[in-house]
């Protein structure tokens, strides 16, 4: 955050405190300033600055951000067609498919979803899966 040039605290952080309480991660909030210097006076400035964040995060587009994680599986074919299913239903994006002696999957799931993602896939397969590795 920055005041560039403000009083100090007029700009910046009333902006951050505007993110925060949006509850935003990730977002860069700009205002240009024309008008106001010390006419507005420093209560003024910051009511500008948060005000104009303010009305911009009214309408705008929500986009939430969800961290991935590669999950490599080794399956028997008995087990594809049940373990593929799975993955479409839980709507995790089958990303690799191989065939040799057994069937390897390479599944993108969100990071929080690993562990009970590989719990659900034994008790699918009754034990039968195996994970050779998380692949980064």
């Amino acid at each position: 955050m920055s005041d560039d040039g403000e009083p100090s605290g007029t700009a910046g952080r009333p902006m951050l405190e505007v993110l925060r309480h949006h509850e935003l991660d990730g977002v860069l909030a700009t205002v240009v300033r024309y008008y106001g210097g010390v006419k507005l006076g420093a209560g003024g400035l910051v009511r500008a600055y948060t005000d104009a964040v303010a009305a911009a995060l009214k309408n705008a587009e929500r986009i939430e951000r969800v961290a991935l994680v590669n999950l490599q599986i080794e399956i028997d074919y008995a087990d594809e067609a049940r373990v593929r299913r799975w993955v479409e239903q839980q709507a995790y994006i089958l990303a690799e498919s191989s065939h040799s002696s057994v069937v390897r999957l390479l599944v993108h799931l969100p990071a929080g979803a690993l562990d009970a993602a590989r719990a659900a896939l034994r008790d699918l397969t009754q034990g039968r899966i195996r994970f050779p590795s998380l692949v980064p």
